[in-house]
């Protein structure tokens, strides 16, 4: 899956996978999940994600990653927000408040960008990459958050039912990526 598919689809508004509210399942989930304020949580592929403005409406530090600037404008604006835009060799970082978003490829992140992650929440990263890329995104998220435990949310349906993304992503596929 090459970049310009991405940034064509958020051109376009093709983004059948943002929700509007925070997801239901995050909230639910959130009592369980070990997260303090001042936690750092960090948001893999994040899109313009409202799961972002819960995590800081609960003191959390976000530090996040996305392929697409206009994602990333568009989530300032609507959490009220006015970055500053530092430009890196390989991304830019958008900052405002405790919020840090890593605008490019999730492959040139790395470890010491990172603070300690108390919970890394994955909500439509792994699903929107094809299975060829899965492998080399979930070992590269592991190294950047040092194993940090995880909410994942995944797809599972026939996959022939739907061309993707997002792609069904199975118990038995999850277990291998992370065990």
């Amino acid at each position: 899956m090459q970049p310009e598919f991405w940034h064509e689809r958020w051109q376009r508004g093709e983004i059948g996978f943002h929700r509007d509210s925070v997801h239901p399942w995050l909230v639910s989930c959130w009592p369980r999940l070990d997260c303090a304020p001042g936690d750092t949580v960090f948001v893999p592929l994040c899109g313009k994600t409202r799961d972002i403005g819960f995590f800081l409406d609960q003191g959390c530090r976000v530090i996040a990653n996305e392929l697409s600037p206009l994602a990333i404008e568009q989530l300032f604006s609507e959490l009220g927000l006015d970055p500053t835009v530092d430009e890196l060799p390989d991304q830019q970082c958008w900052q405002a408040a405790d919020l840090c978003v890593y605008v490019g490829d999730f492959f040139t992140l790395q470890s010491a960008q990172m603070p300690p992650i108390a919970l890394t929440y994955d909500r439509a990263a792994l699903v929107a990459l094809p299975a060829a890329m899965r492998s080399r995104y979930a070992k590269h998220l592991l190294a950047l958050t040092k194993r940090s435990p995880q909410l994942l949310i995944t797809f599972e349906y026939p996959q022939e039912a739907m061309q993707g993304p997002p792609f069904a992503v199975g118990m038995d596929e999850v277990e291998r990526l992370y065990a």
